[in-house]
């Protein structure tokens, strides 16, 4: 049987609208300061590029020219920061936390960085009879906590130096890490796979796995953690839930405006 020659679909590309083309060529501005680099980006012809960017620079929301080059108008910076002034992480990560907590049955927190501490700002409880100890506005040591973990693997050895002489390694259990080449070894181990564990760490009989939160500048700011008791996930098997931790941290982090990773 000879089989029916295929046809091709020779209708138009659906055409870009007015509207799209204008944030094409605001957000590779913001991007990128030369034209040419614009016009890549935007996919779109010079001329079109040029007459947008005149109506942006004339509305002060970019500011420059293609000599120059362009950059972010006063308009757009006010604009983006009362946008950042009202974020709220607890608002923006809530309906995450919901569907990861249907998913993995465990207590899904997320923490955000203060000082040298950190600071429980969003708890999700499982369907489990038990409760975790933690609650909204409750701090914890950086250095024997998931999420401190996890945040800690993005400071640099001298910032990390700096948390050890100023507050020291404490011991919270007999399995926290007290040693400083130890837990220069363990930030280690996090930054290669992109996650940390707290296996009764922090609290006897807790066990977590951890996953960093980054803002719109790329800089890891919170965490997100993946909770339960030892009793129900013993020795390292929480770590199961590894994928699950990063994959709703990276959401978050989406929300939040972070770059994506390269």
């Amino acid at each position: 049987m000879t089989a029916e020659p295929r046809t091709l679909d020779t209708s138009p590309a659906p055409s870009v609208g007015a509207s799209e083309k204008t944030l094409r060529v605001l957000e590779a501005a913001i991007l990128h300061d030369r034209f040419t680099d614009i016009v890549e980006e935007t996919g779109l012809a010079k001329a079109t590029v040029h007459r947008i960017l005149a109506t942006l620079v004339e509305q002060e929301f970019i500011t420059g020219d293609s000599e120059r080059g362009y950059q972010p108008g006063a308009r757009f910076l006010g604009v983006a920061g009362s946008a950042l002034s009202r974020l709220d992480i607890s608002a923006i990560a809530e309906p995450i936390v919901d569907d990861l907590v249907r998913e993995v049955d465990c207590t899904i927190h997320v923490g955000v960085v203060n000082g040298f501490e950190m600071v429980y700002v969003l708890r999700a409880d499982s369907s489990k009879p038990y409760r975790m100890g933690s609650r909204v506005g409750l701090s914890m040591p950086m250095h024997c906590s998931g999420m401190g973990k996890a945040v800690l693997a993005a400071w640099s050895p001298e910032q990390v130096d700096r948390l050890i002489a100023d507050v020291g390694l404490p011991a919270r259990t007999d399995e926290t890490i007290t040693d400083p080449a130890r837990l220069h070894e363990e930030l280690a181990r996090v930054r290669e796979r992109g996650y940390a564990m707290d296996l009764g760490e922090n609290e006897r009989g807790t066990v977590c796995v951890s996953a960093p939160i980054r803002d719109h500048l790329g800089r890891v700011t919170h965490g997100l953690s993946i909770s339960s008791i030892a009793l129900e996930h013993p020795g390292s098997s929480i770590e199961q839930f590894a994928p699950q931790a990063i994959a709703a941290a990276d959401a978050i982090s989406h929300a939040l405006g972070a770059p994506a990773r390269r």
